[in-house]
């Protein structure tokens, strides 16, 4: 702003004055919205509760096989996992309020108990969650988290979905444990031009139930092909037999007179198998094997199960009482742990009959195998 006065000088002219004023403006910028983010439940994942900043959820019952039925929501990854399985499941990360792209960070803030048995694991968005490579360790450390979202980030208004695992450990003996427990995990909202946070909020894993389970596979030994049955789990043809044990045997199968506690005169057919017996979070680091003759052939005088040796003598029946099975291997270790199978010897007893006794066609019988840990 300027201003002018007259002011007499001698000699009666006049002299203009001026004045200027400065008028400063201070323009405030206008505040940035601070952001909010929240967890939720995906359409095909577990239930996540709560408001913000504090959500929870839980996987439910776990095991470290991954056998039975998890809860809803829940897959379990078992191929490509070493000493144990990785339960998965899907949640949503929305954020909202922000005029910027965001990213999203996340550590564990408060561990479970039990970390030997329990670990969490994270699968980014936009990512394939479906196999154990795709999951990488949750960060324990707040100083680097792992990243949930990564950059270029999100904008407002957005929904995604990302994937959260808690492997179980198979351990058993002194480590082994059961029951429930619990962690936390914090998640951080920042803004991806200066990576200033905008938002803090927790998902707390409440009860997450570790089990004991056990699980007995049956595989092929070089002998009799196993296949899945459709009335068993499982199911073997000793196809053509008789008491001389005359003529060429079955594709995996050999053929003896019998030696050992035989009913009678006859021959014996007998076949390697292998059965897997796998089993967690027992203090026990070994069990024992038994099996019985749960339904039994027709024509029990003319046909009889047995076990062999590995050279197909010293032929012992199996037991048919539940009641008193007949013990295969004591102290065995578990499958997942070692790898190392127990491979027995079946053998079918045809007695050599003739008369009023005598029996030709198909019989069928049903052995039930059972793995005990104490």
């Amino acid at each position: 702003m300027e201003g002018s006065a007259l002011q007499p000088r001698e000699g009666g002219t006049i002299a203009l004055s001026r004045l200027s004023l400065l008028i400063g403006v201070l323009l405030l910028a206008t505040p940035l919205a601070k952001g909010t983010l929240t967890i939720a439940t995906a359409s095909n994942g577990i239930t996540i509760s709560g408001t913000h900043p504090k959500f929870t959820g839980t996987l439910g019952n776990v095991n470290g096989l991954g056998v039975g039925t998890p809860s809803t929501g829940v897959s379990v990854i078992t191929s490509g996992v070493t000493g144990g399985v990785l339960y998965t499941t899907p949640y949503l990360l929305n954020v909202t309020g922000v005029a910027a792209n965001m990213y999203v960070t996340a550590y564990v803030s408060s561990n479970f108990t039990h970390t030997g048995i329990l670990t969490l694991y994270s699968c980014p968005i936009n990512t394939s969650c479906t196999t154990f490579g795709n999951f990488s360790l949750l960060s324990t450390v707040q100083g680097s988290p792992t990243t949930i979202i990564p950059s270029p980030g999100v904008g407002n208004n957005s929904s995604s979905t990302a994937y959260l695992g808690v492997f179980v450990s198979n351990t058993n003996g002194a480590g082994a444990f059961t029951g429930t427990d619990s962690a936390t995990i914090t998640f951080y909202l920042k803004r991806v031009s200066n990576n200033n946070t905008n938002d803090t909020v927790t998902l707390a894993l409440n009860n997450e139930n570790v089990q004991t389970a056990v699980q007995l596979l049956m595989a092929a030994a070089g002998g009799l092909s196993i296949t899945t049955g459709t009335t068993t789990d499982y199911a073997m043809n000793f196809g053509n037999v008789n008491g001389l044990g005359v003529g060429t045997p079955a594709s995996g199968l050999s053929v003896n007179a019998c030696s050992g506690t035989c009913p009678g005169s006859g021959a014996v057919y007998w076949t390697p198998y292998q059965l897997q017996p796998s089993f967690s979070s027992f203090t026990s680091t070994t069990g024992h094997l038994t099996t019985y003759v749960s339904t039994n052939f027709l024509n029990p005088s003319t046909l009889q199960l047995g076990t062999v040796n590995s050279s197909g003598g010293t032929y012992t029946p199996i037991s048919t009482s539940s009641a008193s099975p007949t013990t295969l291997a004591t102290g065995v270790s578990s499958y997942v742990s070692t790898g190392t199978p127990y491979t027995g010897y079946l053998g079918l007893f045809v007695a050599i009959i003739n008369g009023a006794g005598a029996f030709t066609g198909s019989d069928d019988a049903t052995l039930t195998f059972t793995l005990t840990v104490p």
